[in-house]
């Protein structure tokens, strides 16, 4: 190459990368944009409080259920962290609202807060070990912690009542007006809320160039090394929020039920919102909202259908899902719209 050449080179690259962040800001801006569907989408709970007062405990769980998918799937979906663990969090922030309410911190808003930032430092002080080594070294560390939690509860039990449960919680009203009631109203209200504001800091975070990086690193770590980017640091920040969000889910259904067991930090807890993620896809947040509302829907029904053998029924549907599409819901529809469109091309 002459000197020329090469000195036109090194004068262009500026250019080029400036053209490169402006591309990255114009598709960020258009994927950022809410749309009708979306809009619609929040105002089915809205619907459903006034059409079906009489789910309201159900579609509580399923709301809850969401914010905890939710948080899996910013690991998952976006960083590409697996976990067999994230009942560690989920259950952390249980029993601290449930200890809180316990011990006379009858606020719930304050102790929603507290509990979330204990699942927050749980999650970024065990992010320096999850993110040594390979995927199967991730899936062993977080399954190891979500069981030491386990233990330590269960031995523990002159602090968090053991095998029979935490009990004797006085959650008080929601910023003193909104009493939680047997009917399960201001529950439902209070988790969807959490929710959709929860759901939104996600998705505002996972349209910047954090999220653009997350889906750099997710797609090829080393590559996204060698540019520069802070690869560690950003995992250990999406693992430190994904934590908090789990802790905040564990929260609410302390809150909410003003009861607390062994039950939370249990496996099934972490292979209930995997299978949540699988039934909705990952990598688009409303997976694993979509995969809560028609997994807790299939359950309840599948349970009054058959109440000994709905875990088959409920099995067989995800194999038939994932021989179909490997992307669960998601894959489904993106293959009926590329369906659609070879339909109606020339």
């Amino acid at each position: 190459m002459s000197r020329t050449g090469f000195l036109g080179g090194i004068a262009s690259a500026p250019a080029e990368a400036a053209g490169t962040q402006a591309e990255a800001k114009i598709w960020l801006g258009r994927a950022a944009r809410v749309g009708w569907p979306e809009i619609l989408f929040w105002l089915l709970p809205v619907l459903a409080f006034f059409l079906l007062p009489d789910r309201l405990p159900l579609m509580s769980e399923i709301a809850i259920l969401s914010l905890f998918a939710l948080s899996l799937d910013l690991i998952l979906g976006y960083a590409g962290i697996v976990s067999l663990g994230h009942a560690a969090f989920f259950g952390l922030g249980a029993y601290t609202a449930g200890l809180l309410a316990r011990h006379g911190w009858s606020e719930p808003l304050s102790g929603l807060a507290l509990a979330t930032a204990a699942a927050g430092l749980l999650g970024f002080l065990s992010s320096f070990l999850v993110l040594r080594g390979s995927d199967l070294t991730r899936l062993m560390v977080t399954l190891g912690v979500a069981m030491v939690l386990a233990e330590l509860a269960n031995k523990m039990a002159w602090l968090t009542g053991g095998a029979d449960g935490l009990v004797g919680m006085e959650v008080g009203p929601i910023l003193g007006l909104f009493e939680f009631d047997i009917f399960g109203r201001t529950g439902f209200v209070y988790a969807t809320v959490v929710l959709f504001l929860l759901f939104c800091v996600a998705r505002y975070l996972v349209h910047t160039v954090f999220g653009l990086t997350l889906r750099g690193i997710k797609g090829n770590r080393l590559r996204m090394e060698a540019i520069g980017a802070p690869v560690s640091r950003n995992l250990i920040a999406v693992y430190t929020l994904a934590a908090a969000y789990a802790g905040a889910a564990g929260a609410l259904l302390a809150q909410t039920t003003q009861f607390v067991s062994l039950d939370v930090l249990e496996f099934h807890r972490s292979a209930e919102v995997l299978l949540v993620l699988i039934i909705g896809g990952t990598g688009y947040l409303y997976g694993g909202l979509v995969g809560a509302v028609l997994f807790r829907v299939a359950q309840d029904w599948l349970t009054g259908f058959t109440q000994q053998y709905w875990l088959f029924w409920l099995g067989l549907i995800l194999v038939v899902l994932v021989l179909v599409s490997r992307e669960g819901l998601k894959g489904l529809f993106d293959l009926a719209r590329r369906r659609l469109q070879r339909g109606a091309g020339p």
